[in-house]
């Protein structure tokens, strides 16, 4: 059983979607950062100085956190244009490895048979010309 899920934990596609996860956590974490302290900051200036994330609707106990949930929807956007744009790149550069395989790909050999019964038949009809 032990050798079963160690074949099954090793193959690519596990391996692959371990990186993944740990990659897109601490991802998720440098675009919270670059959201909460630099956008966030920016925007407040634009705004007069109000800081959204302490934006509230209703009473500061029970309140609609609008600010939070706004800096939420930019790291959503700025994350998933990230995924967006790195998958766009994997996708051209598969792509662009295919054709480059398949121009490489040599054109079939005519059987040197088939090549010496085409000379025999243009030599006929050259002769019956």
């Amino acid at each position: 059983m032990w050798k079963d899920f160690k074949e099954f934990a090793m193959k690519g596609n596990i391996l692959d979607l371990a990186i993944a996860v740990v990659i897109g956590g601490a991802f998720g974490s440098i675009v919270t950062s670059l959201v909460e302290n630099i956008i966030m900051p920016l925007v407040g200036m634009l705004t007069g100085g109000i800081d959204l994330t302490k934006s509230f609707v209703f009473g500061p106990e029970d309140s609609l956190k609008l600010g939070v949930f706004l800096q939420s929807i930019i790291d959503f956007l700025i994350i998933s244009f990230s995924i967006f744009m790195a998958l766009r790149i994997l996708t051209k550069l598969n792509r662009k490895k295919k054709e480059e395989v398949a121009a490489a790909e040599p054109a079939p050999e005519i059987d040197t048979k088939e090549e010496l019964l085409k000379e025999i038949r243009d030599l006929l009809k050259n002769q019956q010309s």
